[in-house]
């Protein structure tokens, strides 16, 4: 899947545990009729993706949707593994 927009935050990379885990987020402003701010997540080596980005870029990100149940709750994330910036 892809989504296409406006880079409007770039996070900072977190580190969780002592595994060396790492994650940075995105924040994409689509630009449709009612546009929506969607947070992508990305993970380990992919945070590199992050760095030649600058608030206002287009940008189209290549994503996966991961989904997951936790105490009988269901959560969904957008994980980012490609930029295109669009000219």
């Amino acid at each position: 899947m892809q989504v296409e927009g406006t880079v409007s935050v770039i996070g900072e990379t977190e580190s969780f545990g002592s595994n060396g885990f790492t994650k940075r987020l995105l924040v994409i402003k689509t630009t449709e009729q009612y546009p929506q701010d969607i947070p992508v997540e990305f993970v380990k080596d992919k945070t590199s993706l992050l760095d030649a980005l600058v608030d206002g870029d287009s940008v189209k990100v290549s994503i996966n949707l991961r989904g997951r149940e936790y105490n009988g709750k269901y959560y969904l994330s957008a994980q980012g593994w490609k930029i295109d910036i669009v000219e």
